[in-house]
């Protein structure tokens, strides 16, 4: 099930089918993830224990109610052939994460592959082309093949990748450490190329999270605006970063139609996939996306899947255990931090370019958002003491905090509208 699944990775994201002549016409990711969820229904390593485990399949049935209640009862059947493989990705990998050395493996296969495409991009600046056949974009950015033909798509990649080749290459087999060290500056280097500004702003927010995790929340806020200047002066879409310049307002204006689009349609949305029937512009926010698409109701499922992956990883990184006389004992509860802290950070750095991308659907994300839930699951049997969330214990806490975020969303968009 490991081996099928990461190889189900390396296709996601490397993803030669696209461009390898003949591979288009095998379907290469299906047959693969159809073997791996034949592996994990004969598993003994299932688990359902992280509320995810509930929560992604209801999301799914919401995406699938959403089309019905917009008037096309054919597209929940659509729904469930393009979001389905999804969920079912999740349950494999989430199940296949459960121990360190795993995710130290996973994390291996997720900083490969994002290094693979930092090298193509590489290439690409300096010939014009890269090895798929695809040139430079506009502005001279770099881009990929498929779900990663958008530079901002490429520095999401890179953004969530970056802190996982750190880890390794402070905490991995030592001989491999300088690797994964020059992995992270290549990542770093195509964040770059990419000159996205949502995928710059990401990466300081993960360094910005560190630092708040080392030195506190004053010294982080000092770093980051000194990171922020910094930003702009090595990028010329950086120094345009204003409500009012012409792009930016434009995703203010499409946030602000996305949420006309729930106020219209508050319960179900408008349907998955619709928003652009509504608005020339797509969102430009996979949060404002969710909500404008799939409701209140699929806004808080989707709210309460991101956050307990922020909750899980918190709780580790700020658990207190006594201390242990075995010195070994005490070396793999150091370990367990510093890896739940990477994962944290991860999302951190996945999320604050999602808020500036329309990714809801996007299954890295969730593949991702598996390693996290399977890790927890994991830790858990490591150490019983970890606290199990249970949706049956606060999840009603969903539906305020909801609330509370819709709220928030009408008052960023109101203030960024009178600053345009």
């Amino acid at each position: 099930m490991f081996p099928l699944i990461l190889l189900y990775v390396v296709l996601t994201i490397i993803r030669p089918q696209d461009y390898v002549e003949g591979l288009d016409a095998v379907p290469i990711l299906p047959v693969v993830l159809l073997m791996a969820f034949a592996a994990w229904v004969v598993s003994k390593e299932k688990t359902f224990e992280a509320p995810q485990f509930v929560i992604l399949p209801a999301f799914l049935l919401v995406l699938m109610v959403s089309q019905a209640t917009n008037g096309w009862a054919g597209g929940a059947v659509d729904e469930l052939a393009r979001f389905g493989p999804v969920v079912v990705a999740f349950f494999i990998f989430g199940a296949s994460c459960g121990t360190q050395q795993r995710v130290r493996v996973a994390m291996g296969v997720f900083v490969a592959c994002a290094t693979v495409l930092a090298l193509h991009g590489v290439e690409q600046a300096k010939l014009g082309v890269g090895w798929t056949g695809i040139p430079l974009g506009e502005g001279n950015r770099i881009q990929y093949v498929g779900i990663f033909n958008d530079p901002n798509d490429l520095g999401l990649l890179f953004a969530a990748t970056f802190p996982m080749a750190v880890f390794l290459g402070r905490r991995g087999a030592g001989a491999l450490r300088p690797v994964w060290l020059v992995a992270a500056l290549l990542l770093l280097y195509g964040t770059y190329l990419t000159n996205s500004r949502g995928a710059m702003l990401a990466v300081l927010v993960v360094a910005g999270g560190y630092i708040w995790y080392r030195k506190g929340v004053a010294v982080a806020a000092v770093l980051g605006v000194l990171g922020l200047a910094v930003l702009k002066a090595l990028s010329s879409r950086m120094e345009e970063l204003d409500a009012g310049e012409e792009s930016a307002a434009g995703r203010v204006d499409a946030w602000y139609a996305g949420l006309e689009m729930f106020r219209d349609n508050p319960l179900f949305g408008v349907g998955p996939g619709n928003f652009t029937e509504y608005n020339d512009l797509t969102a430009h926010n996979s949060f404002i996306l969710v909500l404008a698409e799939t409701g209140f109701v699929g806004f808080v499922l989707w709210l309460a899947f991101v956050a307990y992956g922020f909750l899980m990883m918190l709780k580790i990184v700020r658990f207190q255990r006594p201390v242990d006389a075995d010195p070994a004992i005490e070396a793999a509860w150091t370990t367990e931090k510093q890896m739940a802290l990477t994962l944290l950070l991860s999302l951190c750095g996945l999320f604050a370019a999602a808020f500036f991308l329309s990714r809801s659907y996007m299954v890295v994300l969730y593949l991702i958002a598996a390693m996290v839930a399977g890790y927890y699951v994991g830790a858990r049997r490591r150490w019983p003491e970890l606290p199990m969330f249970r949706l049956s214990e606060g999840g009603w806490r969903w539906v305020p905090t909801g609330a509370c975020s819709v709220f928030a969303l009408f008052v960023l968009v109101a203030f960024l509208l009178r600053t345009t």
